[in-house]
């Protein structure tokens, strides 16, 4: 239910759907900016034991980017992980089996958006 509440989001506040990008990976399902290809989220499917968990039946995750003082402290919090496959300092994985609250994911959703969005230059306030 959290994967579909979470595409359905992504599609109505981006204007975005879900991508295979990987044709040898069909369960893996990128979010990207429309503007500049950058991904934002990508969804998954991993073994449980991939995450540092008991089991091997498969858990379905989101990677988020997101700020490295925010990922360790969710890091303390049940349902979210060192970024799996990803760059740990920068990106974040949740587990989408209802341990995290949907409102809190939609939250690491804008932030990662706002993240991987083109930055605009300032411009300069001196006089010539």
């Amino acid at each position: 239910m959290q994967y579909s509440e979470l595409e359905k989001f992504i599609g109505d506040i981006y204007s975005t759907s879900a991508e295979n990008v990987f044709e040898k990976y069909p369960d893996v399902r990128v979010f990207r900016h429309m503007s500049n290809n950058k991904w934002f989220a990508i969804v998954m499917e991993v073994p449980k034991k991939r995450l540092g968990l008991e089991g091997d039946e498969p858990v379905t995750i989101l990677n988020t980017k997101c700020d490295f003082i925010l990922i360790n402290s969710l890091l303390t919090e049940e349902g979210f992980h060192p970024a799996y496959h990803m760059n740990k300092a920068h990106w974040i994985t949740s587990r989408l089996d209802g341990t995290i609250d949907i409102e809190r994911l939609k939250g690491l959703i804008d932030i990662s958006y706002d993240l991987t969005n083109v930055k605009r230059k300032k411009k300069s306030k001196r006089t010539p």
